[in-house]
């Protein structure tokens, strides 16, 4: 228990000097900031350093690539609002499941790998998501609607490009790969699982989109925690099941 305390009060310490070096960098608003380190301390305690630096890193190349061309998409209505930095329903939106599952692995340890699995798929989905929309809105060439595959304007709910899938794909490659080498996951079946998982639900958030979003008023950071959720439950899922048939 001291330990786990320990943990927390090193999350919190870290957080908080880093926070106040960097807080002048354009990446957040001053409340993206504050969740931030909340976020930051609670992974810190859960998943160590590993946990915390995983996710630092999904929000730098989250931020780093929503100013792509911004200047373009600023000029087409299509940028994000703020000039591209995160507020604090951006963080919690995008961190929430993963968040959840971390928790978990502290009151459940038996499950941590089945946590840790989920916890890296939700951002996988959530870097493939950010990926795929900025990228897509800058270069790509023709976008579709999902559902139906009518041509629709750039920044659509549930328009996607080639360009932006490809890079909704290679955003999931990416954020599995950090999962990977921090050893938040340990194996290649974990990596498989974990990219497909991000990238299936990114189609999934694209469906939602285009179907749900303004017909029910789902809000961004709603649909992004929807899209994460499924994530991780499309990952621990095939983990079970990898787990049954392996002892069958």
């Amino acid at each position: 228990m001291d330990l786990i305390r320990n943990q927390f009060l090193i999350g919190f310490c870290i957080n908080f000097i880093l926070i106040y070096i960097f807080c002048k960098i354009p990446l957040m608003t001053k409340s993206g900031w504050v969740s931030a380190g909340i976020l930051g301390t609670i992974l810190w305690g859960c998943l160590s350093w590993q946990g915390w630096m995983s996710v630092v890193i999904y929000l730098l190349f989250g931020s780093l690539v929503t100013k792509i061309g911004f200047k373009y998409k600023k000029a087409q209505g299509i940028a994000e609002k703020r000039g591209g930095r995160r507020g604090p329903e951006n963080v919690w939106g995008s961190a929430a499941t993963g968040l959840f599952l971390a928790i978990m692995t502290k009151f459940f340890p038996a499950n941590i790998v089945m946590f840790k699995v989920g916890f890296a798929a939700s951002f996988a989905a959530k870097l493939a998501d950010t990926f795929g929309s900025e990228i897509g809105k800058r270069f790509g060439k023709d976008t579709y609607l999902i559902t139906s595959l009518k041509k629709v304007d750039r920044g659509t709910e549930g328009g996607i490009s080639i360009e932006g899938t490809l890079a909704s794909f290679l955003g999931s490659i990416f954020m599995a790969f950090i999962m990977l080498r921090l050893s938040i996951i340990s194996t290649k079946y974990h990596f498989i699982v974990v990219v497909v998982s991000g990238f299936l639900a990114t189609l999934s958030e694209s469906i939602i989109g285009a179907k749900f979003q303004n017909k029910y008023k789902l809000s961004n950071e709603l649909v992004n925690s929807i899209q994460t959720s499924i994530a991780s439950v499309f990952a621990i899922f095939a983990l079970i099941l990898y787990s049954y048939f392996l002892n069958q």
